[in-house]
Parts: C-alpha cells; structure tokens; sequence
C-alpha cells in the first residue's frame, strides 16, 4: 500500500442528505419582447442609421439567453436598415486568438449562421488615449472603426475586486472591447486599482468610440435572465451601480455560514471567469473582494466539457483529480493568469488519482476533531445551488432554515470501481 493509501484509509465519509435551497425563482417569461420595447427607449435604437455599419459587442461566460438576446438586437438593427456585425469582446478568452474567441461564441449558441450577420473576430486593437496613471487605453479596430457600437453583457458581482462598478456593461467596453492587449494593460496595476480603472478607462472610450447603448441583463439564483435593459450611453455610468445593487441581492449561495468541504463536480470559464464563483465559495483569488461562506477545504473533481480545458480557478481548490489536471490545456489557463496578472488560479491543486482519495484528503486536513462530524457540500457547480447535498452533521441545523427543503433520507456516497462518484 503506498504511503498516501495508508494516511488516508481509515478517513471515513459522512452520510449525505440531498436539500432543496429556495430563492427567489422570479424571471421574465416574455424576454424578447420585454428587450424588443427597451429598444424603443428614447436614445436607444432610434439613433441607428439606416446603412450604418454597426458592431454588436457579446462576450464569453455563462450568460444565460446570450444567444436570444444578441439575435433580438441584430434583428432590430436589421429592421432599421443597418448593417450589423459580431464583435467578440472577451478580452484573452478563448485562447487569446481571433478563431479561439470566434469558437466561445459559437459554442454559445452565437453563430454567423445563427445570428444572420457576420462575425468579425480579430485581436488587433486602436490604442485611444492614456489614464492619467500613464496606463494606455485599447479598443479592437471593428469598433473603433464602425459607425455604432452596442454592448451586450451581464451584470453582476466581481471575483476579484469589489466597486460600483464590477463585472458589467463597463467592465465590457474596457476589457472585452480591449481584447487581450487591452485587457492586459487594465489589469497591469493589480486588482488593487481596478475599481477604479475600469470605469475612468470606460469614460474614455466612450469619449472615441461611438457607442449608442448598452443591454444590461441581471439573473436569479437559477441561472435565468430575471431583468433586461437597454441602457444609453450616456445613462450608463449612473445606471450600471443600481443593477449590480440588484445582481447582489439575486445572487445564488449558501444558506449555511461554515462547513468544512465543498465539494465542486465541474468548474470551468462557462460557469465563471474563476472557473467556480468565488462569490459563492468565499475562496477569492485576490484580498480586493470578500463575502460568502467560511468554508476550509475545496475539491474539485472535473472540467465542464464547455471550458476547452482552461482550467482556470483550480488552483482556488485545494485538492483535485487527475482527470481534471489531464484535461486542462495549460497554454490556454496560464494565458488567463499573464493577463490578469492573479496566478494563483492557475496553478495545480494537489491532486489524486480518484474522487474518492481527493475527498478523503480534504476531511482529512479540514482541522476538525472527529472525521465523523464533518460538516460536508457536494455541488454540481457553483451557478446550481438550487438542489444540493449536505452531510448529515447539517442536518439539524438544515431543518431549522425555513428557506431549505430536506429532499432524501440520509445515504451513503457511492463511487464506481474506480473510485469516482457518479455525476
């Protein structure tokens, strides 16, 4: 028996109870007709010419309905006689090539063939201006040379710094718009600044680039669009803060403030920048954000297939598998942390050969006085805490919550032969 094998052969493992936590399921049942009146907006669609070339700007993520929002947009533009056109602003996704972040969007359901329109990828970027700390300013050529320019993206809470101004329509024109030379200059200063860089660098290039609006969407803690709005130009900057306020409150999470293992089947860039939304875990890469719950020991036991094997986020955990270290392609996870310049998400957690020894190390060093009474969460991923499960030390407390449904009687964690559970 190896040395590994004999440390953690006695390390039990608790029953598990399966629960249902319960938010605020409300979303918009009638979404493209509700973004087709945004369009109406004074400000919005009305100042598209017709023949005018315009870039629709859609980035990478999870965005739920991101497919059926930007064809709503392109369909409109259409309808007035424009000529609109893809932009994928996702700053050094999708590898940090022009066919890389075309593929993240086609992987998302936003295709030429889809969409109707062109798609016109590229990493070449207009240098327009400086911040005031001497950082450079950068914008990809389609928009800086396109009559209109329309953002599309989510709002919600930042993984890595905390501001009015987060992960948005703002961050988007910044670091999307930028591509990866542009997004390698923002985040050049650290996160420390970026509070404060991000919305002055946006200021700018709305300044030299002619963006008409932005559609802003927020979802609820099940993953759906619960808010759409088109947003002028010249509202986001006092708008954007508000919707993030309601981001923050439609947020999923944890209805318990302590346990000792998280464990995470799947992380990957389709659920989060972070691979798992640190957010929801409180394991944040940088001391620029806090919140969430206290939680000791992280393992996570596989890639989304969606993520293209960046991996990005595994070095959050503490322990993983080798199948999912097998499956990360470093090139494309080490080019989020030179951009970034945060790499500790990127390094390789410790890792075993299987879930259950991965598991088994986590209760093993999570510093608690009898194994038996780990307090243990087993996650799909960090956007589905809708149902999940719990070990039986939470059960009591679980009871008690009057927003959590005890869904199973307790049971035992079942691995296949080789050692890992089924998902």
């Amino acid at each position: 028996m190896s040395v590994i094998l004999n440390i953690l052969k006695d390390i039990p493992l608790p029953k598990m109870v399966r629960i249902r936590q319960k938010f605020d399921d409300s979303y918009l049942e009638n979404l493209t007709e509700k973004l087709q009146e945004e369009l109406q907006k004074p400000g919005c669609l009305e100042k598209i010419k017709p023949g005018q070339d315009v870039a629709v700007c859609v980035g990478s993520r999870g965005v739920a309905n991101i497919a059926t929002v930007t064809k709503t947009v392109v369909d409109a533009l259409k309808e007035k006689g424009a000529k609109p056109f893809i932009v994928p602003c996702m700053g050094s996704h999708g590898g940090a090539t022009a066919q890389g972040q075309r593929e993240v969007l086609e992987h998302l359901g936003v295709s030429e063939e889809a969409m109707g329109v062109p798609i016109k990828s590229s990493m070449e970027v207009v240098e327009i201006d400086k911040l005031e700390n001497g950082l450079p300013i950068y914008v990809d050529k389609y928009c800086y040379e396109a009559d209109a320019v329309i953002v599309i993206n989510r709002v919600k809470p930042h993984t890595a710094f905390r501001g009015p101004y987060e992960s948005g329509l703002m961050k988007m024109i910044t670091i999307g718009m930028g591509k990866q030379k542009g997004a390698e200059s923002v985040h050049q200063m650290g996160f420390k600044h970026m509070a404060e860089n991000v919305p002055q660098a946006a200021l700018k290039i709305m300044k030299h680039v002619p963006i008409v609006f932005g559609v802003a969407t927020v979802e609820n803690a099940y993953d759906q669009t619960c808010l759409v709005e088109v947003v002028p130009a010249a509202e986001i900057e006092k708008r954007e803060p508000e919707l993030l306020k309601i981001a923050k409150e439609r947020m999923p999470k944890f209805l318990f403030d302590q346990f000792d293992v998280l464990v995470v089947d799947y992380i990957g860039k389709n659920i989060s920048g972070d691979g798992m939304d640190p957010n929801v875990t409180g394991k944040y890469p940088t001391p620029y954000a806090t919140g969430g719950p206290d939680i000791t020991k992280v393992v996570v036991l596989d890639l989304t297939p969606e993520t293209g094997g960046n991996a990005n986020g595994i070095g959050t955990a503490d322990f993983t598998t080798k199948r999912a270290v097998e499956k990360m392609d470093l090139e494309m996870t080490y080019a989020n942390g030179l951009t970034s310049t945060v790499c500790s998400p990127t390094k390789i957690a410790t890792y075993f050969e299987n879930d259950l020894l991965a598991i088994k190390a986590a209760i093993k060093t999570c510093n608690i006085l009898d194994y038996h009474q780990c307090r243990l969460v087993r996650i799909k991923d960090t956007l589905h805490l809708g149902e999940i499960e719990i070990s039986v030390a939470m059960l009591e407390e679980a009871r008690k919550h009057p927003d959590i449904e005890i869904i199973s009687e307790p049971y035992e964690m079942e691995f296949d032969a080789e050692g890992n559970l089924p998902k």
